[in-house]
Order: C-alpha cells, then sequence, then structure tokens
C-alpha cells in the first residue's frame, strides 16, 4: 500500500484530483493506494475556511477506485486538533493558510502508517511514484528535496517542505512534530510549519532537486511542483501558476506532457460541477 497525505480546505479539491490523476496515471505497478485529507473548519477565520466537502471526498474516492477498486479515500476532520492546539498562536495567519499547520497532526492521528506521503496540492508527478515513495530512509525521520531559491537565499541544505517523505515511526520517536508544534504554539516563524518541521529536525535525508522540481520540468524531473516563481520576463515578477489553470500551463510553461491528466481532470470537474459525478 501506498500512503499519500493530502490537507487542506475546499478550495484545494483541484489539486488533489489532478495530482492523485498524475500519481495514477504515471505510476506502473498495480499496488493501492491510501489518500488520506487533513481538512477542518476555521470558517471564523475566514469564511472560505471550510473543510474539503462529503461529495468531494466521495467524488475522489470513485474516481481513484476506477483505477484500482482497492484504492482507499480517507477524510479526516482535525478541526478538534487544530482549536485545541494552535488557536489563537502566533502562527495562525501563516504565509499561506491555517491548513499549512495541520500536516502537523499526522502523529497524533489514529491509523496513520509508518510510511506516508505528504504532497502539497499545487504538484503533478511526471514519473513514476515508486521512484520517490521507494526511497531507502535509513533512520531518517523524512526525505525532502531542497526549496530552489532557500538553497541559495537561506542555506545550503535548506528543504521544501511540499513533499515530505516521512518515516512516521521514526519521527514518533523523536518527537520530530511533537517539537515542530511547540514551536508553532510559542514562537512566529517566518514559514511557519516549514520553519518548525526544519528546526525540529533530528534526522533527514536531502533528495535530488527532480523529486520536488519547483521552477524547472526535465525528462528526468519526478515531482513537478506548481509553486510560487520568479520569471524575469517581460520584466522581473512572481507568477503563482497552477496545474488545474490549464490555458496558462500550455502559455507560459508550454508543457504539454500532462494534458492526458488535465484533460481528464477537466471532463471529471465539470461533471462534478454538473452535478453528474454519480452517473455511470
Amino acid at each position: 500500500m501506498v500512503n499519500i497525505l493530502f490537507c487542506g480546505n475546499c478550495g484545494v479539491f483541484d489539486g488533489i484530483l489532478t495530482c492523485a490523476l498524475s500519481i495514477l496515471k504515471r505510476t506502473e505497478s498495480r499496488e493501492p493506494f491510501a489518500f488520506y485529507i487533513f481538512t477542518m473548519d476555521v470558517s471564523h477565520l475566514k469564511s472560505s475556511y471550510v473543510p474539503v466537502s462529503e461529495r468531494q471526498a466521495e467524488f475522489f474516492e470513485r474516481v481513484v477506485k476506477e483505477y484500482n477498486p482497492e484504492n482507499t479515500v480517507r477524510r479526516i476532520d482535525v478541526t478538534g486538533f487544530y482549536m485545541n492546539e494552535f488557536s489563537g498562536c502566533p502562527n495562525e495567519g501563516a504565509y499561506c493558510s491555517p491548513y499549512t499547520l495541520i500536516r502537523l497532526f499526522a502523529d497524533e492521528v489514529e491509523g496513520i502508517p509508518d510510511r506516508l506521503l505528504y504532497l502539497d496540492a499545487d504538484i503533478l508527478f511526471n514519473r513514476d511514484i515508486h521512484l520517490l515513495y521507494d526511497i531507502d530512509l535509513e533512520g531518517c525521520e523524512y526525505a525532502a528535496a531542497n526549496d530552489h531559491y532557500g538553497k541559495y537565499l537561506i542555506n545550503p541544505r535548506y528543504i521544501n517542505a511540499g513533499v515530505l517523505l516521512f518515516d512516521m515511526a521514526r519521527a514518533r520517536k523523536t518527537g520530530l512534530l511533537t517539537k515542530a508544534r511547540e514551536l508553532i504554539k510559542t514562537k512566529k516563524l517566518v514559514f511557519a510549519d516549514q520553519s518548525a518541521i526544519i528546526r525540529s529536525t533530528e534526522r533527514k535525508k536531502l533528495l535530488p532537486q527532480r523529486f520536488n522540481d519547483q521552477k524547472f520540468l526535465h525528462k528526468h524531473t519526478v515531482v513537478r511542483h506548481f509553486s510560487k516563481r520568479l520569471f524575469w520576463l517581460p520584466y522581473p515578477h512572481t507568477d503563482n501558476i497552477k496545474q488545474w489553470q490549464v490555458s496558462r500551463v500550455h502559455k507560459v510553461f508550454g508543457y504539454y506532457q500532462f494534458d492526458d491528466i488535465l484533460y481528464e481532470y477537466i471532463y471529471l470537474i465539470e461533471k462534478f460541477k454538473r452535478g453528474t459525478d454519480k452517473d455511470e
């Protein structure tokens, strides 16, 4: 079983759907997948901060089961964990949203397996997931690749936490996430959960950039992360193009390698919006 964790509100649905399709389409093995979705309701902070809905989760499950009936989806509401641990904390207004913090509950949620791959929603797999998932962690708490900009601006070994392959058994033993949660509760951190994880790490495995490529797409790229990036032309500026913005992926990046994924996504999301998603 390959275990995948996504986190977010109802707005990440396009992301987790496209990411899951890329995994299913690029992976040759018939080994089943277990998808975990951490979500919560903190609409008291912002009206859009509502959880991934039951209907979204049910639709997602029907899609992944089309690829393998043994695939599973578990939607987990972590509102209680969040309110107990992080409500009113210095990082509640995190650089993205409070949803960036909830992966830090992975050691608290019952039934989370010992090997777990956390993925941000703005990711597509270009190659087989087993190239990443089967990496030997060799006594490390997790494996991660460099942050494309952070390795130049902060530290040569500074990691991007959008792709984290956890050895949860070791992370529980070292208290990695417990320590990270304590930092979130007590200190204002520039990159919130990412900073807390990095500061709490005893031992990590640094992966080649192809396992979390935030700027380029090469033949050897395993994971293309559609995070905010710097463009030099027609003038220096940043942009935050996501994979489900299909026309922009074509026009700005010139990527057509993902069209089999993105065209299926367009078909499925239209079906979902029309309310015909239960049709055979």
